[in-house]
Formats: structure tokens, C-alpha cells, sequence
């Protein structure tokens, strides 16, 4: 069967800048029903394709072919509504633009506007990030267009919006292109992959989920003939050997681990009473990074009447932990993470940092990078060709390596950079500051797929604890150990897991009554487990728990030692092999040091366990 003619179509278009192409002879078309995803590299003319396909723009060669009587409406990636207009004015002009008058105007403006939960008295002006970009959606999807074009719709959305809006697009009969970083998204919406690379734009007549196994193929035959390319292609295909098909064999094994480390949490969870982490015959301080207790946070409101963000929340976060954090805009996460960091102080309850904690907070949006500096200034702006990343030295080449820039990019301008660039710049500082925890306040925001996927494999390297506040399904089922999702009325509730496991725990919920669902998941112990609660611990391990606590000092003493060593500026110069076998030492040690913390743990909450259960007996 042949398909279906196409709504809008492009015929070898060709753009270019500043004397350099784009892309060249591209053609490209869509039909009814639809529902396409464009992919590719930050700067490879993504949001060009779109205008070009919108007719916001011409192309330099080529033509554009609309279908007579076809409707095409386009969201931007960054809409800039007027603040002084309506909301329902704003998304009755869309509706004008694709149908011109309607009688049905008011009608169709009141139904969108109750999709996308907003009130169309409300100026632009005052609304959010996220409601800005709901009333741009409205806006497109309010004239019920042929051809609907969208640039990152899931930006600043919350998840229940992004929910709502994915519900609104598989409805659509229209055709649907769509350039989204949110791979849980894409998964779900489409049914045909367009990848725009290097110029070149190739089609798959299948959805995201089978993008990667596709690219990898292609990719895989293009290496035969690698050979043949300059060498301006070879240093742009640099990042494959980082890419999908290294990716996919090094997840496995962190597919492995994440698992475990979802079920020691979902197993810390079950365990009643406060987070007594440190043995009272030793006083030792263990690896507690985070204990609250019943906090809570409330603000006074213009009426006079007091909004509770936060009700009597209690949560335990251990090192090594990586906590998700969910919720409607507006719910609370920031508020919630500023009262976990000590950054603002609860109303009631108590707060506990563990010792010597120090956490960094990322706000991307409030992070600057001098567009006049280099790469190479960024990184080391008081002088030299080296720095310090996680106690061992680091070149500046080298390390903006493992963020994909080639050696040639070190001494550019940072506003030579795409956007992209930019976000793996900003990446590749924040990962150079020691910290031992990491608070990232919705990182994904603006960032490339192929950037995403660095941000990814970089937190799942990060040795300390993790806390994400992200509407990105997909990052938080491949990172998180644990979910903080708040809901109405201020109320938190911790589950174990990532996303996907979040969904089920709350399904269970809602077929089972108000539980704590995190407790609930796991309360059920295997019977091996009550046996061995009538005991006490055996006489090795009475005998190691005694014995760690002064092994881990002893560590710790060597720990600070090498570490003083390194910090010899003029080591790497003087000896350099004197430099590498320190710095292995001390990666060693620090091993050493988190798997006898680990088991010290792990000995001194069973030996808890069992006691409580002897004196319950």
C-alpha cells in the first residue's frame, strides 16, 4: 500500500550559516497520523528543520509544500508570550492564526484552557516557567491543526502536565513531529524516529524505543568504512566510542547495581524507629549524610491564612544514596531540598547533617560561564594545565575529553559553543568541586540527548550522595535508589526505587489504604529472616564489628595522608610516577575505607535488629 501523500513537506532544502551548510538537499515529509520524532545532536538544525517545516522561515534552496486547506501550528522552544495579554486572548489569537473566525472561538479557547488547567483571566505576566508553557500549548492545540510541530514541549512541565499532555498527543489525528529530550516521553508518543546527523537526515518507520539498537547498526557499518572519511568527521565521531554501543555493555553491570542498591534502600526503609546509625559502645560517627525528623514547613499567605509545603516528614539518606525528588510545580521539591541541606530551617522537627557533609547545589539556570574565556580558563581560571577531580590530577585536554570536546575546542571562546556545549561546559565545572553531596534542581532542563546521556553515566560514577529533582521519568529510573514525591497538603511519601517503582508503590496504595507504601513494598521478610532474629551475632562477627571501627580510623588516617601528598603542587613535575602511584593508592584506600564502612553498617543494624527483637520477645 502506497502511504498516505504528505501534509507538509520540504524538497531539497538547503540552509546555511555564515557560508557554512546545515544541511543540504534535506527533504522531509509528514502525514496524517503520524506521530514522528526528530533527533540529533545540539546544533545539528533541529529547531531550523521545525521553522523551516512551520514556513517561519526560507530556505536558502528548496521549496516547502503545504497541502491546500492544511492547518500548521508550531511551539517554540522558548515561547516569549506578551506579559500584559490574557491568557484566553493569547490562545484565541493561536486559534485565529490556523482557523480565522470561528463562532465556536470561546468555546474551543474555555474546553484547551481546562486541559491544560489553567484560568484565562490570569495575565501572562504572572504566570510560571511551567504555566507559561501550558498556555503556549494551549495556544497551538487550540485550533485543532492538520500539522502540529513541537520543540522540546516537556521544558519546565511538571510530571502529571507531562502525563496529561501525552494522553492530548495520542489523541491527535493530525501529524505530529516532535524534539524532546525526555526519552520516556518519545517512547511512548511515536511511531516513526527522523535523525538528523551531520547534514543528513535518515528515517526509521519505527518509534524512539528502537532507536538506539538502529543507530547502533548503522553505525557499526559505518565504521568499516571509516577510513574514507577526513578528519574533521573522524574527531565529530568521536563521542560514538562513547556512545550507544559502550553504553549499552557498561549498563548491564550498573543495571546490576543500581538493582542492589534499591533493595539495601528499600530494606533501610523498613526498619522502624530513628536512624540510630552510630553504636553507643563506640561512638562512632557511620555514614549518615541526612537524618530528619518530623520537619515541616508552612507560609504565611496574602489572605493571612498559613500554606503548608511541608507536613512532618521523616527520612533517613545514607552516602552512596541517589534520591529523587517528584512533584507538582509549585508543590515544594526546592523548599524540600533547601530544608534537607540545611539551607532553610523547618518550622518544627529536627535536622541532622552528617559530620562533615558538605553539599554543592546546581541550579543550572543560575549558573554563568564567561562567553570572552576558554574552555581551558573555565576549568583552571587561576593558571595551569592541570586540576584536581576527586583527589586525583587531572590535564585540562583530558578532562574535557570525558565531556565529548575535542582537543581543539580547549582554547575557544566558551561563546563559540552551541547550547549543548555549553551544558557539558557547565557539567565538566561542577563535577570538577569537591563535594560529597550533590544536589541537582531539574539539571535536564534544555539539555541534548547525547548530553543527557553524559550527565547520566557522570552522577552513576559520582562516589557520594545524589539528590535529583527532575520530571524526567527516564533519568530517574536509571539513577534513582529512592523517590521523595510530594503531594497535596505538604505530605511526602518515600519510596523505594526509581519512577516505574514509584507508580506501582502508589497503585498499591490506592487498592490498599494510606500506608506507607515504601514500608509496605518490603514488609514482608523471608522466613530465614525471623529465624535468625531469635540470635544474636555470631562470634566472627561479634569479633570484626569490634574490630572495623579501628581499621576504618586507621584508613581514614591514610586517607589524609596521601591526600597531603597530592596536594603537593610540584609532585607531578618532580615525579611523575611518584604522582600516579599515590594517586592509586589512594583510590585503593578509598576503596578499602567504603567497603569496611559498608559492612561495619551493615554488622551494627543487624546486631540493632536482633536486639530489638530479643526485647520485643
Amino acid at each position: 500500500m502506497a502511504p498516505p501523500p504528505p501534509l507538509v513537506a520540504l524538497n531539497a532544502a538547503t540552509v546555511a550559516f555564515g557560508g557554512v551548510a546545515l544541511f543540504e538537499a534535506l527533504s522531509i515529509g509528514l502525514s496524517r497520523g503520524e506521530r514522528a520524532c526528530l533527533v540529533g545532536r545540539n546544533g545539528s538544525g533541529k529547531s531550523t528543520l521545525l521553522k523551516l517545516l512551520a514556513g517561519l522561515i526560507e530556505p536558502d534552496a528548496g521549496e516547502r509544500f503545504v497541502q491546500p486547506g492544511t492547518t500548521v501550528a508550531y511551539l517554540a522552544q522558548d515561547p516569549l508570550p506578551p506579559p500584559g495579554e490574557t491568557v484566553a486572548g493569547y490562545v484565541a489569537a493561536g486559534l485565529r492564526e490556523t482557523r480565522g473566525e470561528d463562532a465556536s472561538a470561546r468555546h474551543r479557547v474555555d474546553a484547551v484552557l481546562a486541559r491544560v488547567g489553567l484560568e484565562g483571566k490570569r495575565a501572562l505576566g504572572t504566570l510560571s516557567g511551567g504555566e507559561g508553557r501550558r498556555a503556549a500549548l494551549a495556544r497551538a492545540l487550540v485550533g485543532d491543526p492538520d500539522v502540529l510541530l513541537l520543540d522540546e514541549p516537556t521544558n519546565h512541565l511538571d510530571l502529571p502536565t507531562i502525563e496529561r499532555l501525552e494522553e492530548e498527543l495520542l489523541r491527535f489525528k493530525g501529524a505530529l513531529l516532535i524534539v524532546s529530550h525526555d526519552r520516556a516521553f518519545l517512547n511512548r508518543l511515536s511511531n516513526a524516529t527522523l535523525w538528523l546527523d551531520r547534514g543528513r537526515l535518515r528515517r526509521l518507520d519505527q518509534g524512539f524505543a528502537q532507536f538506539e539498537a538502529w543507530a547502533e547498526a548503522l553505525r557499526a557499518r559505518e565504521d568499516q568504512a571509516l577510513h574514507k572519511l577526513d578528519r574533521k568527521i573522524v574527531r565529530e565521531e568521536r563521542w560514538r566510542h562513547r556512545g550507544i554501543t559502550a553504553r549499552r555493555k557498561r549498563n548491564q553491570g550498573r543495571l546490576t547495581r543500581l538493582e542492589e542498591l534499591r533493595r539495601q534502600r528499600a530494606e533501610w526503609l523498613r526498619r522502624p524507629g530513628p536512624a540510630k546509625l552510630a553504636a553507643a559502645a563506640t561512638g562512632r560517627q557511620s555514614n549518615l549524610v541526612i537524618e530528619a525528623e518530623s520537619i515541616g514547613k508552612a507560609f504565611a499567605k496574602a489572605d493571612g491564612t498559613e500554606r503548608v509545603v511541608l507536613a512532618d516528614f521523616s527520612t533517613r539518606i545514607r552516602r552512596g544514596d541517589r534520591i529523587g525528588i517528584i512533584g507538582p510545580n509549585g508543590a515544594g521539591k526546592t523548599t524540600l531540598v533547601r530544608l534537607l541541606i540545611g539551607d532553610l530551617a523547618p518550622d518544627h522537627g529536627s535536622l541532622r547533617l552528617g559530620a562533615g557533609v558538605s553539599p554543592l547545589y546546581f541550579d543550572q539556570r543560575r549558573e554563568s560561564l564567561d562567553p570572552e574565556a576558554t574552555l581551558w580558563q573555565t576549568l583552571v581560571p587561576g593558571g595551569g594545565d592541570s586540576l584536581m577531580v576527586r583527589g586525583r590530577q587531572r590535564h585540562v585536554v583530558a578532562y574535557l575529553r570525558d565531556f565529548l570536546f575535542d582537543e581543539g575546542q580547549a582554547r575557544q571562546p566558551v561563546k563559540s559553543l552551541s547550547g549543548g556545549e555549553r551544558n557539558r561546559l557547565l557539567l565538566a565545572c561542577l563535577f570538577a568541586r569537591p563535594s560529597d553531596l550533590l544536589v541537582l534542581d531539574e539539571p535536564t532542563n534544555d539539555l541534548d540527548l547525547e548530553t543527557l546521556d553524559l550527565l547520566v553515566e557522570t552522577l552513576d560514577d559520582y562516589p557520594g550522595t545524589l539528590i535529583l529533582v527532575s520530571h524526567d521519568r527516564d533519568v530517574l529510573d536509571r539513577l534513582a535508589t529512592g523517590i521523595i514525591a510530594i503531594e497535596a497538603g505538604g505530605r511526602a511519601i518515600e519510596y523505594a526505587g526509581g519512577y516505574s517503582d514509584t507508580l506501582a508503590q502508589q497503585r498499591g496504595r490506592a487498592e490498599t489504604g494510606p500506608r506507607d507504601a515504601a514500608a509496605q513494598a518490603t514488609r514482608k521478610a523471608p522466613a530465614a529472616r525471623a529465624k535468625r532474629a531469635a540470635r544474636k551475632l555470631g562470634y566472627k562477627e561479634q569479633r570484626e564489628l569490634a574490630r572495623l571501627p579501628g581499621e576504618i580510623e586507621r584508613l581514614e588516617i591514610d586517607l589524609a595522608a596521601l591526600g597531603d601528598k597530592l596536594a603537593d603542587p610540584e609532585l607531578y613535575e618532580r615525579d611523575p610516577e611518584a604522582f600516579e602511584a599515590t594517586a592509586a593508592r589512594l583510590e585503593a584506600a578509598r576503596a578499602r575505607l567504603s567497603a569496611a564502612e559498608t559492612r561495619w553498617l551493615e554488622l551494627e543494624a543487624r546486631r540493632e535488629e536482633l536486639e530489638a527483637a530479643r526485647n520485643q520477645a
